[in-house]
């Protein structure tokens, strides 16, 4: 019953570390939240235990390979991971909670073996990462993809020369018409730098900028 008592232990530890990692990313309302990163971090802690403890009471078993389960965690995650990375006009979405699931089920891997020192020093340590990295920082301040929306162009070289002032890229282009008033929509990504307020009175027309979602 101890050992038992020592296999549960490390399912709950596993499960916690999960959830605190999870808890960070639906603060941030992203894919994946607390369910998803504590089933990850336990189902990782449950088949680390069965490859290295499921096969001892069988007999004639001499060449056991702890590994083989392990290695198939760390292949297997990987397709959980690919389904929150999405592409929307050529930017990238999803990527940092992909790898957080990754890294989740490295925890629980961690834990199912009997390293708690290094699974919960893992969960600090990403869960620093996910929120300090979230300040911002001069030095890493990357640009902001934003949705740019004109009415009724009357030149359009003229916006193309504010993009090119303003080192602004322009992914996509859509023109909705309704009501007789086209409206120009740029899918654009705006350096850190640039000040959104002044960039909109420097176009002569009317517009509008939100972030894309």
């Amino acid at each position: 019953m101890e050992q038992y008592f020592m296999y549960v232990l490390r399912l709950v530890v596993a499960s916690i570390c999960g959830v605190v990692i999870g808890w960070e990313r639906t603060n941030r309302a992203k894919e994946a939240g607390l369910r998803t990163h504590c089933i990850v971090a336990c189902a990782s802690c449950l088949m680390m235990l069965v490859s290295i403890y499921g096969f001892l009471n069988i007999p004639n078993i001499t060449n056991r390979d702890p590994a083989r389960i392990a290695a198939q965690i760390v292949s297997g995650i990987g397709f959980l991971g690919a389904g929150m990375v999405f592409v929307k006009h050529q930017t990238i979405s999803g990527l940092t909670t992909a790898a957080g699931i990754w890294a989740t089920a490295g925890i629980g891997m961690a834990i199912g073996c009997g390293m708690y020192v290094i699974g919960i020093s893992g969960t600090i340590l990403i869960l620093l990462a996910q929120t300090l990295l979230h300040f911002r920082m001069p030095f890493a301040e990357k640009p902001k993809s934003k949705i740019l929306t004109v009415k009724n162009i009357e030149n359009a070289d003229m916006i193309k020369e504010k993009f090119k002032e303003n080192k602004i890229v322009v992914f996509d282009t859509n023109i909705v018409k309704k009501n007789g008033v086209f409206t120009y929509v740029f899918y654009i990504e705006i350096p850190a730098k640039i000040n959104e307020e002044e960039f909109l009175r420097s176009i002569p027309y009317d517009c509008a900028l939100k972030s894309e979602l």
